[in-house]
């Protein structure tokens, strides 16, 4: 049965006979969608926007969560409570309800909140005196309605507004030469002018996938008439990173139970409940051991031919793809990195999308010259929905660790290989 498609991808995701490439970027995705560039194929109908400026800028917004802490302890009587400062304090307006998620006791504010001072003024035990109880350091107190008198005024208004961030396009080039002679010899090997301008097309795709992967936003001569900018990639942008080495119970080791509870308390607490993860070979062969009645490769709609295999949890799905970039590069052997695909976006300079520009050579040169440029950079629209990781080098502790730290995890069992 055929899956659904992936979130944030447009259309069928496969160019039928009525849909044509508009550009040498799409034509790459035909070529080779398994290949040296699947992040690009996935972006190829995605976000892809033109930009009108090589920095382009965008804005990031999100729900607050509406909890607070209490940052110092307070008697059941008390009507002044300090919580911690947070950016949550201004939502506290008056007639706002509070629930203490230890006690159960609501509290309603009768008062906009002290911004100045993170300081509460409240009506303690809305549901009566019995339900009054003291506040400890570290409570919860949850922002769960508002509630006004018959005939009162309006409320007062607190407002949360959005944070901008931005990237660069960055201008590629690969080129192509071919002398005159040997475009006119016969080789039993074919046309060697069409076999290099597919393989330069594969070369300069691979160099925008590595920017994509691996860039550092930057510009250099900005004051200049030909500045010469840097896209930034998703290893430098993206802030949740977890590292094996050291966030888990074992050095280097993820076991079943932990990377489920990493995936439900984190990863799909932001943003879509389908996200991809591109990785090495070090972790498929992790996930290879994990639960293998849920590690089912399904041909999944929308993917223009990248192959995905699906781990599923309660909270989303994970499409699971094995990047040769990964593969190529020995650091990169117990790494993986998990994208949100409909936070993400292509941007390329108005009518500088992938071109080949062709017989660029100079009059007295015996020889066909051609270069493929690309103006364009990766856009995070949003960081949160997106991790990495790093050194998940196995899913059990060695014996000597085991024995040295009392057992791989607390999981029961869990963490068993197929």
């Amino acid at each position: 049965m055929a899956q659904r498609a992936i979130a944030g991808l447009r259309g069928t995701g496969q160019f039928d006979e009525n849909t044509r490439p508009t550009n040498w970027r799409e034509t790459f995705t035909l070529l080779e969608p398994n290949g040296t560039a699947p992040l690009n194929a996935l972006l190829s109908f995605a976000h892809s926007t033109p930009t009108d400026d090589p920095k382009y800028n965008h804005f990031r917004d999100e729900l607050p969560s509406r909890v607070l802490k209490v940052a110092t302890a307070a008697t059941d009587a008390a009507t002044s409570i300090v919580v911690t400062a947070d950016d949550n304090v201004p939502f506290v307006v008056e007639n706002a309800t509070l629930y203490n998620t230890r006690t159960g006791e609501v509290m309603r504010a009768t008062a906009d909140a002290n911004t100045g001072t993170n300081t509460l003024t409240v009506a303690r035990g809305a549901g009566g005196d019995s339900t009054k109880k003291a506040v400890t350091v570290g409570d919860e107190l949850v922002i769960i309605g508002y509630a006004a008198k018959e005939g009162s005024g309006k409320p007062s208004v607190a407002t949360f507004d959005p944070t901008t961030d931005y990237n660069y396009t960055q201008i590629f080039k690969t080129g192509v030469s071919i002398t005159g002679t040997l475009k006119q010899t016969y080789l039993r090997t074919g046309d060697k002018e069409s076999e290099m301008l597919t393989k330069a097309l594969k070369n300069h795709m691979a160099d925008i996938e590595r920017a994509f992967f691996f860039g550092q936003r930057a510009i250099e001569d900005a004051n200049t008439a030909t500045p010469r900018r840097y896209t930034g990639g998703l290893f430098s942008m993206i802030p949740n990173v977890i590292d094996a080495a050291s966030a888990f119970e074992n050095e280097n080791v993820i076991t079943e139970y932990e990377f489920d509870r990493l995936l439900i308390e984190d990863l799909f607490a932001w943003g879509s409940k389908e996200k991809v993860m591109f990785c090495g070979p070090r972790v498929i062969s992790n996930l290879m051991q994990i639960a293998k009645n849920r590690w089912q490769p399904t041909a999944v709609d929308n993917a223009y031919g990248v192959s995905f295999a699906r781990y599923h949890t309660f909270a989303g799905d994970l499409l699971v793809y094995m990047h040769p970039l990964f593969r190529q590069i020995p650091s990169m052997n117990a790494n993986g990195i998990i994208l949100d695909m409909d936070a993400l976006g292509y941007r390329y300079m108005n009518g500088r999308d992938t071109t080949l520009k062709r017989d660029v050579q100079a009059n007295d040169v015996d020889a066909s010259e051609h270069f493929y440029i690309t103006e364009c950079g990766l856009e995070l629209l949003q960081a949160k929905p997106h991790a990495i990781i790093r050194n998940w080098k196995d899913v059990k502790a060695s014996k000597a660790t085991e024995s040295e730290g009392g057992g791989a995890s607390q999981d029961g069992g869990n963490q068993q290989g197929g």
